[in-house]
């Protein structure tokens, strides 16, 4: 059973693999932050600063779930939050966006573009923990996560 919200979700596949969280953050204190509670909590993390390098490090890395800033260098999380819906590999993978932009209006963008869940900045551990588990459990049952702009639902 989860500490942190009292679910027994499985924190790993069923070939014993921890489940795979890629963060995307530029951020390194925020980055460091997400990563090391995810690991404290039994996660596999990979970690992303440039949003050029992103989809070819979810390729590789096949995450369970994706962090996504929104506010990056060089690219937007909401561009690549395009993308990644866009790539039937990923089309399922629930993405968490994560910024310091708090606002209606910023929430309804990233969910529109197909982020599956959104989280102001600055992060506290409990809510965020609470998101990663409901987001993967959704995965686990089979639900999900929103579909891209124009996608067939």
């Amino acid at each position: 059973m989860n500490e942190i919200s009292g679910t027994s979700l499985e924190l790993t596949h069923s070939d014993g693999m921890s489940k795979r969280v890629l963060i995307v953050e530029d951020d390194l204190l925020n980055r460091m932050f997400l990563s090391a509670t995810l690991e404290a909590h039994g996660y596999d993390v990979r970690m992303v600063t440039d949003g050029a390098h992103v989809l070819a490090e979810a390729q590789d890395f096949t995450p369970d779930l994706i962090t996504m800033d929104i506010n990056l260098p060089n690219v937007s999380g909401i561009d690549l939050i395009k993308q990644l819906r866009a790539d039937p590999a990923f089309a399922a993978v629930p993405i968490l966006a994560i910024t310091a932009y708090v606002g209606k209006g910023e929430e309804n963008l990233v969910r529109r573009v197909g982020a599956s869940d959104y989280m102001p900045k600055p992060i506290s551990i409990r809510p965020f923990l609470a998101s990663i588990e409901r987001l993967l459990s959704e995965q686990q049952e089979g639900e999900t996560p929103r579909a891209a702009p124009g996608a067939a639902a």
